[in-house]
């Protein structure tokens, strides 16, 4: 739906966009079926079909009415003054009048392809395809009738049009055509031939029935080609032809890309892991970047390491801490190297970099399944790490109130912590089930709630620093704490205890999610996750115990001397943990501090804007214990 305070020029503007993609994708299509179906035309410098050499002119007649179309209607998209794409238009068409041979004419379809598909929004890919069963009864229903039951172009009403339908087996016309191609055909139709629009079905059957098309020219010769990982994205695996594929990527060989073709499932049985999803955003960066886009390179580097790689550091730190580390360093850095224009060499060679490392993570993580053990030590690890500092927060407001008798206050501390659960778990089954939480804007809500309760804690800090003394605390407990610790007080407290347990809680879910992926597919080690997370509990209980315990007997000047402290020390690690989480969200840049000063449980990263902040906090309090020793000199 619209919104209603969208200007009429930006309708417009949005119509107009929508018809120049339109207009691209035809271009795109005739392009590559004039690649195709040339040799069809022409042999030898012969016109062998007329038929077929007349829509070969006919198609590139309006392959350049729609590029200058393109480019006069100057959709900021589509800007074909920068580009080649109606030159080679042009000549396309005196090639095609020249004779020209096959070679020549798919040197000039390819070069008009690869610019406007570096121009073209990102499609919506399938996430996806549909069971085998029903593409071949999508298949029998829509297509068989003309492209034969088996695909190659036989069926009972092929005789009846000219052009015949397409021979899907045929291999050497297979090779130099796009699964993007043969979907636009299949959603769009082909002018002038007997292919029609099929409207009527919904994307994913599309998409389905055009992996199916596009692999029935295909044979997998190897059992072990699911296992073999396609180092490509799904987007330029449906973009090219198996020919460009196989010429534009030196890691990987014709065969692979036929037995990709065959079996296309390999792009969708791991569609959905981390380490996938960090390679393909890793490889898509890389293109956006070759490309010129270097906004959306970097948007995608920080994905490859939100969405992907950092969701799976936990296991890792079970296998090989170092390996995790030194990722880690590798892809934040990448962000660096991504935003100068003029380093074509160094992106390619650290991307290769960290491709390798990514296969070596992968497997490090699929050797075998993590032991019993280390399921239940990573399991253990996740809570106690993401839970202790929400804990002592919420603790250290307890005992605060506890020590002020406002015992009936603390409802309002607990109503805050049990509402971040309540939420953290709807956010979680919001994400999973109706819209998606990109990890940049989970990296920013949990950046900008650290560096609230930050500053918060900081200030309750320094204000319980102050009451150190027992003369200064009851003379403030007469005269001001039923008056300081009002209604709207209260509720600040509810929220300091919401932040601090709301910003953990979402990240463990996932967390634990990514866990249980590394568990053996029986399920029984499902119950060692679940024992470490009871372990972790029954920590977290017994802190819980000790600090309610032990703080409330502690005489009133030492209880708010630790508070401060702790308080502070919290303040510390929060501040540089919120640096930190807004650097991998590409918030605030990222500068190398030139000592490894890392130090992860304290928050400090080596980068010079999380040790500054840290360094400002630091700073403060020093103030303050050196203005509390001349006071009390």
């Amino acid at each position: 739906m619209l919104s209603l305070t969208q200007s009429a020029p930006s309708l417009a503007q949005s119509a107009s966009q929508l018809d120049a993609v339109k207009e691209s994708r035809q271009i795109l299509q005739m392009a590559e079926y004039i690649g195709v179906d040339y040799s069809e035309a022409v042999v030898d410098g012969e016109v062998s079909s007329e038929d077929e050499f007349a829509e070969m002119q006919q198609f590139a007649k309006l392959i350049l009415q729609k590029a200058e179309a393109l480019q006069t209607a100057a959709v900021s998209d589509f800007d074909l003054q920068k580009t080649s794409v109606i030159a080679n238009a042009q000549a396309l068409q005196q090639a095609i009048l020249a004779k020209v041979t096959m070679g020549e004419i798919q040197s000039l379809t390819l070069q008009i392809r690869h610019e406007l598909l570096a121009m073209s929004p990102a499609l919506q890919l399938p996430a996806q395809l549909l069971p085998q069963a029903e593409i071949d009864t999508l298949f029998a229903d829509n297509c068989s009738a003309c492209h034969g039951p088996a695909g190659q172009g036989d069926g009972p009403l092929a005789k009846s049009f000219s052009p015949q339908p397409t021979d899907f087996t045929d291999k050497e016309r297979a090779e130099n055509r796009s699964l993007l191609g043969l979907y636009d055909a299949i959603s769009a139709g082909l002018d002038d031939t007997a292919m029609r629009a099929f409207t009527e079905l919904n994307d994913q059957q599309r998409w389905s029935l055009a992996f199916y098309a596009g692999s029935l020219a295909f044979k997998n010769t190897s059992e072990d080609s699911a296992d073999t990982k396609p180092a490509l994205t799904l987007q330029s695996w449906i973009n090219n032809n198996p020919v460009q594929i196989a010429a534009q990527n030196d890691a990987i060989s014709q065969m692979h890309v036929e037995q990709w073709r065959a079996s296309p499932e390999v792009f969708f049985g791991q569609a959905n892991t981390p380490i996938a999803t960090a390679k393909n955003n890793l490889i898509a960066a890389v293109d956006a970047y070759n490309a010129g886009n270097f906004a959306q390179a970097q948007t995608l580097a920080v994905s490859a390491y939100l969405d992907g790689f950092e969701l799976i550091e936990n296991n890792l730190d079970a296998r090989d801490s170092g390996l995790r580390k030194s990722v880690e360093k590798q892809l934040l850095n990448f962000r660096n190297v991504l935003s100068s224009p003029n380093n074509g060499q160094q992106v390619s060679a650290e991307s290769q970099q960290i491709l390798q490392q990514l296969e070596q993570v992968d497997s490090t993580l699929n050797s075998a399944t993590l032991s019993d053990n280390a399921m239940f030590s990573a399991s253990l690890i996740i809570l106690l790490r993401e839970g202790l500092e929400a804990l002592l927060i919420v603790l250290a407001l307890i005992t605060v109130l506890m020590k002020t008798q406002r015992q009936d206050a603390i409802r309002y501390v607990h109503f805050g912590w049990v509402s971040a659960l309540i939420a953290g778990g709807i956010t979680w089954w919001v994400a999973e089930n109706l819209i998606t939480i990109s990890g940049a804007s989970r990296e920013l809500m949990e950046g900008g709630a650290a560096l609230l309760a930050a500053g918060i804690l900081f200030y309750v800090g320094y204000w319980m620093h102050s009451k150190t003394q027992a003369s200064v605390w009851q003379r403030y407990i007469n005269d001001n704490v039923e008056r300081h610790l009002s209604t709207g007080t209260l509720w600040g407290l509810t929220g300091l205890a919401f932040i601090s347990v709301y910003r953990e809680v979402f990240e463990t879910i996932l967390f634990y999610q990514s866990l249980l992926t590394q568990s053996v597919g029986d399920g029984s080690q499902v119950s060692f996750v679940w024992y470490g997370l009871v372990a972790a509990v029954a920590i977290l209980a017994l802190i819980t115990w000790l600090m309610l315990k032990y703080s409330v007997k502690l005489p009133i000047a030492r209880f708010f001397s630790l508070s401060a402290y702790f308080m502070l020390i919290l303040a510390f690690v929060l501040a540089g943990k919120g640096i930190s989480a807004l650097q991998e969200a590409a918030i605030i840049g990222i500068s190398a501090f030139p000592l490894d000063v890392s130090v992860s449980w304290l928050g400090i990263s080596a980068t010079w804007q999380g040790v500054i902040v840290q360094g400002v906090i630091l700073a403060l309090f020093v103030v303050m214990m050196t203005r509390k020793d001349t006071a009390s000199a």
